[in-house]
């Protein structure tokens, strides 16, 4: 069998070299950018096509040896929301087209889109060069109107029309978990046989287990400190208020534990939480615990591993993950989490091993778990120890030589289908 030289990978909505946390980046784009890296350590060339946000931007850039992000000039640099960008479909993909038919016949091998409206682009793409379209779609519009937090917006009905065009269309689907591969059959009426499951990886060289006193010291934190980490974009849907209010019950129950509280919030608004980026210190004003609450703006992956490392529980209290790539990442620095028991969490974390796992999003029970963790040192012991082996089981090469059999079975099904 042909090796599988060169990739197209398209981002089309975000770009993988930005900075995580705001706007529309978040863990997709770290996925992108560590799945293109580690594939250029199995042989394979990654181009990433990606919508130009900026006059400013070189129409190509080497993000390193092997992988080159384009960026495509569709429609206005700046101004555009993801609701609007269906508008930029075909001039995006025109683009794409355009810039494959600089080289030879058959350049690429594969197309790996990200996300439906890359999708979209992609079907076309494999259609034209006569390659396999592997698609991921990290998030669902079925999934996300399902378990809609309050006050968020619904996804509209030509997101759902598009995605299942998309499933449709591509020849293996890459699904986080077993979860959203059901997901994907039951609820979109993919092909069992298309759907295959990877889980995403974490950098393990780069969030590792650091000294907690050294990294609170870096970060201006008291040694003494109980620090409850929230990272993340800032939006209805990761829920960073169901933490602040259980941080409310939690002081109300046990107000002793003021003076050494500290809660993090670290990131962006995002989203909808874009039409209100101070709610949530609004929040936290009515529930009387901004002494407690530091907001923090987005902060690069070395600085993100301290946090994960000064902090005594990261919380993801998310509506909705398709995995979890913050989960992952702060029990890699040997850091317990605690999580809404949904979507991908469930893989990412083991209840009562690596942390503790939250049926809902009452902050009454949160508020349980929490104190839990921060009171009773020997669970903490046991769930610092639990996290660390947990997050050895995935790892970004790991992720990018499963993938890279998925691409191969892609041009299997692909050829079969031609025959």
């Amino acid at each position: 069998m042909e090796t599988i030289r060169r990739l197209a990978m398209i981002s089309l909505h975000t770009s993988p070299l930005d900075q995580p946390g705001t706007g529309d980046a978040g863990g997709m784009n770290v996925y992108v950018l560590e799945l293109a890296k580690q594939l250029v350590g199995q042989g394979v060339e990654v181009d990433v096509f990606t919508r130009a946000t900026s006059s400013r931007l070189p129409q190509v850039v080497d993000a390193q040896d092997g992988v080159r992000v384009h960026h495509v000039h569709a429609g206005p640099f700046e101004g555009l929301t993801k609701g609007e960008l269906p508008g930029q479909l075909c001039t995006f993909a025109r683009e794409v087209l355009r810039a494959e038919a600089a080289h030879p016949l058959g350049y690429y091998d594969v197309v790996h889109s990200h996300y439906w409206l890359s999708g979209q682009v992609g079907a076309l793409a494999r259609d034209r060069w006569g390659v396999p379209l592997v698609h991921s779609m990290h998030t669902m519009a079925k999934v996300k109107n399902d378990a809609l937090a309050e006050g968020d917006t619904p996804e509209p009905v030509a997101r759902v029309i598009g995605e299942e065009q998309v499933v449709e269309a591509a020849d293996v689907l890459v699904a986080n978990t077993d979860l959203e591969a059901r997901q994907l059959i039951d609820l979109y009426d993919a092909a069992p046989s298309r759907v295959q499951v990877v889980h995403p990886g974490v950098d393990l060289s780069l969030f590792r287990p650091l000294d907690k006193h050294s990294a609170r010291a870096a970060l201006g934190l008291p040694q003494d400190a109980a620090v409850l980490l929230f990272a993340g974009r800032i939006q209805p849907l990761k829920a960073p208020d169901v933490l602040l209010r259980a941080v409310a019950v939690l002081l109300h129950r046990l107000p002793a534990l003021r003076g050494r509280l500290v809660v993090p919030v670290v990131g962006g608004p995002s989203g909808s939480g874009l039409d209100r980026p101070e709610s949530l210190a609004a929040l936290a004003a009515e529930l009387d615990i901004s002494d407690v609450v530091r907001f923090v703006p987005p902060v690069s992956q070395a600085e993100l591993a301290q946090w994960y490392a000064a902090a005594t529980l990261v919380a993801v209290p998310s509506y909705n993950e398709s995995f979890g790539l913050v989960a992952i990442e702060a029990q890699a620095t040997g850091t317990p989490v605690v999580a809404a028991a949904v979507g991908g969490l469930t893989t990412a974390v083991r209840h009562g091993e690596s942390g503790l796992l939250v049926d809902g999003h009452d902050p009454e029970r949160w508020a349980e778990a929490l104190a839990r963790v921060v009171l009773d040192e020997q669970l903490r012991i046991t769930l610092e120890a639990g996290a660390l082996e947990q997050a050895r089981s995935f790892s970004w090469e790991m992720t990018a030589a499963r993938t890279l059999e998925v691409y191969e079975n892609a041009r299997s099904i692909m050829r079969e289908g031609v025959a």
